[in-house]
């Protein structure tokens, strides 16, 4: 019920996010969603890609600063309101976001977000018929 993200730690400099897309372009690996929270001194370029097992495991032999996590990526309809429904479905059964990000993906609003209690989040994606969307779902979008 969870995507693999990975989350890059990078120089908050010029050209430190080009190596990190220039391994991923070089070993053929598609991104489907990123962002980058950013600080004075780095940034955290977080990203959901075709292959993420492999890109870790490029990143790395790059010399690139990488780490995996699992998030949690819902489906919601593209009408204005969606995402505020949905987070005040995990409000109230008082479940924190650590972080989210959404886009548009065909006729859909996708939300991705990472929490402190996934087991909680996923009993309440479930008994709130809330629509996940597993790796594999996103990937065949690509």
């Amino acid at each position: 019920m969870t995507i693999n993200q990975l989350s890059i730690f990078i120089e908050n400099r010029s050209g430190t996010l080009i190596k990190v897309l220039e391994v991923l372009k070089q070993a053929d690996i598609q991104i489907i969603a990123s962002t980058i929270a950013d600080t004075a001194e780095y940034g955290i370029y977080r990203l959901i890609c075709s292959e993420p097992l492999r890109a870790f495991e490029e990143l790395k032999k790059a010399g690139v600063a990488v780490a995996q996590s699992d998030v949690f990526a819902i489906e919601l309809d593209n009408q204005p309101g969606r995402a505020a429904d949905a987070i005040e479905t995990f409000s109230k059964a008082g479940i924190s976001i650590t972080y989210m990000y959404s886009f548009l993906l065909g006729a859909k609003g996708i939300l991705i977000f990472r929490t402190d209690n996934a087991e909680q989040a996923r009993e309440t994606i479930i008994s709130n018929n809330l629509k996940y969307i597993a790796e594999s779902d996103l990937i065949s979008y690509v």
